[in-house]
């Protein structure tokens, strides 16, 4: 499956997830977003980062409890709310904002 993104195919595993992470950029994350039906905030772009910063310095992605923390750490304790997260990327935060910032799904998530 692809997603075409400034006239380039992007290439995507069966659940939407990069095949190539170096593939990534913020208009594939935007092109990805719009797929969900999101439109990408300065707070989005927040909680991206910081999950970008946490797979460069881990090599994996932050399920939901690793990520509440990582959040709290960088931007504080109100954005590092499970409740925030799940308003900024329903369903599955971990997953979908994993998906976003170009990273392999969760280990830990269904």
């Amino acid at each position: 499956m692809d997603i075409e993104v400034n006239g380039q195919a992007v290439s995507l595993d069966e659940e939407g997830y990069l095949y190539n992470l170096d593939s990534w950029s913020p208009a594939v994350a935007k092109a990805l977003a719009a797929e969900d039906g999101l439109e990408l905030t300065d707070e989005h772009w927040e909680v991206i980062h910081v999950l970008r910063q946490f797979y460069q310095t881990y090599q994996l992605s932050p399920a939901m409890r690793p990520l509440v923390k990582a959040v709290a750490a960088e931007l504080g304790p109100e954005k590092g709310r499970s409740i925030h997260l799940m308003k900024l990327f329903p369903g599955s935060p971990a997953k979908v904002a994993a998906r976003l910032a170009g990273l392999p799904k969760p280990e830990n998530c269904l």
